[in-house]
């Protein structure tokens, strides 16, 4: 069945069928290999038939070949370059004093201090 392909190979296949987990493609008449949804394109791929069609002509890499169970992983995505994702700016950080002067205008006051204010406003 796998005879004359091997890991690694880029071959040019047919996609035969669409599941919700993949591509099914054809590489000759008597061998067929599954693109799993997760090779097909870097990034979030909602729906298969998004990015394919029954009968589309595509180019594939051979990720892994099991002769006992007659399977062939393929890639679509390994045949491109990853894209470059730019890198978040990194804000400064404020200073714990910064934070502490944003959120608390009046500053921390201990119990004894405030005790006598909260005992007149609960009378």
């Amino acid at each position: 069945m796998t005879k004359i392909y091997k890991v690694g190979d880029v071959v040019t296949g047919k996609v035969t069928g669409i599941q919700p987990y993949g591509a099914f493609v054809s590489l000759d008449e008597h061998t067929q290999g599954l693109v799993h949804i997760s090779e097909i394109t870097y990034g979030y791929v909602k729906e298969v038939g998004e990015f394919l069609t029954v009968g589309e002509e595509v180019d594939v890499k051979i990720l892994e070949i099991d002769d006992e169970a007659g399977k062939i992983s393929l890639s679509i995505r390994e045949l491109h370059e990853k894209p470059v994702v730019p890198k978040k700016e990194d804000k400064p950080r404020k200073t714990l004093q910064a934070r502490v002067d944003e959120h608390d205008v009046e500053g921390f006051n201990t119990l004894k201090e405030k005790l006598s204010e909260w005992i007149k406003k609960s009378i």
